[in-house]
């Protein structure tokens, strides 16, 4: 046996200490871009980013023009003319989910280019939350003003501010309830971001101020189709004018995504802590452990795949089926059907629950595929998917929502149907990237491209910037 080498434990040493700074950057403000959701068309060469079949009142947002230039010290940010600008943001409640965390985004944005930024939240849970203590000192170290929903100072904020954000259907609420007799004041300088997707969400009581609003913001194409025609079926009210806008990565995850020293130093440490080799191939649903997000058809799917591999006798490296977003204190139901599927079928040593993280970043160095197995309507538009691409992943999607207008169908992933009949296509997808290296990694290769022609932060800064100046006009022009 080969003598360890007198300088390992150096070298263990300043992997360790690499792989903490590593983590110091991956703070929480890069990690509010992670959860982020939005998306663009499926079709490359698509010139607007407007709705086919939607109508005229869904707002066309020019493509930015694609420049290969970095961006350079002095460049004015095309969100400047918010400078000294009031802005009242409003979210139904402070939690890790996108919603929350994509306002906190663009209230970092703002706040950047010199504009007065307010926060409240409609809903908080009556004790002490570690999780939302953090987050609003998070925002008050970037200078947003954090107060209740329901006092003076929200209603007096309201009535001054030049622009209110109501971040969700749900946040519809906090009008009637906080705002009373002043809505109609309010109402002709909101913009409504909606990002859901489900019926449910779908109640008067929530939406019924939306013909009256300045306008709204929606993901994706799809989503806001489907709000166009549900709220005129199912409410008998009409959409305000709409804007579909597509986010993009932020700078943060980009500078990680492109370092080849960091994104090797979490590959090895993330791998290691699996326990898992260099040459396994890791397929990875980073989402919230719900029934929704498709994990148990995942497995059901990673299980054929096994099955596939062993009939046709492939030559492959081990696969691995790993699930980030369980929740370890509290194990669900569904999380409980997912390992007792695992124990039945005898494939513990191929499947890993790791639990739920902001910092999704390691998980993407060290993965080889992406699943994004959202089920139903999928995702409003699936933000992890432009993460796993910057990081020249290949995308297995279901062929539902927003995820449909991202994954290129054989150029950047494949997609798959939602639901059962999903399974099997999904599971022939995971052998066959499984077994072509170069596939995945030229399916990698063309994601990254894409992102870096659409959805980076310079992107989505320009294509915010359209909608707030239309919005502050026509709130200008109807006082």
């Amino acid at each position: 046996m080969a003598k360890p080498s007198a300088g390992l434990p150096a070298v263990c040493f300043q992997k360790k200490r690499s792989l903490l700074l590593l983590l110091a950057m991956l703070s929480i403000s890069t990690a509010v871009a992670f959860i982020i959701r939005a998306a663009y068309d499926s079709s490359c060469d698509r010139q607007h980013f407007d709705v086919p079949g939607v109508g005229d009142r869904i707002q066309k947002t020019e493509k930015p023009k694609e420049t290969t230039a970095s961006p350079q010290i002095g460049v004015t940010s095309p969100l400047s003319f918010m400078k000294s600008k009031l802005v009242l943001l409003v979210s139904h409640e402070l939690s890790l989910s996108g919603g929350p965390l994509l306002l906190m985004e663009l209230a970092f944005l703002l706040r950047g280019v010199g504009a007065e930024v307010c926060w409240i939240t409609n809903q908080k849970p009556s004790g002490t939350d570690e999780v939302i203590y953090n987050l609003e000192n998070k925002m008050l170290d970037r200078g947003v003003q954090v107060f209740s929903a329901k006092g003076q100072e929200a209603i007096n904020t309201a009535l001054k501010a030049d622009l209110v954000i109501l971040n969700t259907a749900v946040a519809g609420k906090w009008l009637d309830a906080v705002l009373n007799k002043n809505v109609p004041r309010v109402l002709p300088k909101v913009l409504w971001w909606i990002h859901e997707m489900r019926g449910h969400y779908f109640k008067l009581d929530y939406v019924k101020h939306l013909p009256y609003v300045a306008g709204s913001m929606i993901d994706s194409h799809v989503t806001a189709e489907y709000w166009e025609n549900r709220t005129q079926e199912r409410l008998k009210i009409k959409m305000p004018k709409t804007y579909v806008v597509h986010l993009g990565n932020s700078k943060e995850l980009m500078g990680v995504a492109e370092d080849n020293v960091a994104k090797r130093v979490l590959r090895e440490h993330v791998r290691e802590s699996l326990g898992v080799r260099n040459d396994d191939i890791l397929f990875a649903a980073i989402n919230s452990v719900s029934r929704g997000k498709g994990q148990d058809l995942f497995l059901w799917s990673f299980y054929e795949s096994l099955q596939l591999i062993q009939e046709k006798k492939l030559q492959v490296p081990s696969i691995h089926a790993v699930i980030v977003g369980s929740d370890m204190s509290v194990q669900t139901k569904f999380e409980t059907e997912l390992r007792d599927f695992v124990a039945q079928k005898k494939i513990q040593h191929r499947v890993h629950f790791v639990n739920k993280t902001l910092t999704v970043a390691p998980y993407l160095a060290a993965i080889d595929v992406l699943v994004q197995n959202s089920q139903g309507r999928g995702e409003c538009f699936g933000r992890i998917t432009i993460e796993a691409m910057a990081f020249q992943l290949p995308v297995l999607g279901t062929s539902a929502g927003g995820t449909a207008e991202i994954v290129v169908n054989g150029s950047t992933g494949f997609l798959h149907p939602a639901g059962k009949e999903g399974v099997s296509p999904l599971a022939m997808n995971i052998v066959k990237l499984a077994t072509h290296v170069e596939k995945r990694l030229t399916m990698g290769k063309r994601g990254y491209e894409r992102v870096k022609q659409m959805f980076l932060e310079r992107h989505m800064a320009d294509r915010i910037a359209v909608v707030l100046k239309d919005v502050l006009h026509t709130a200008n022009s109807r006082h």
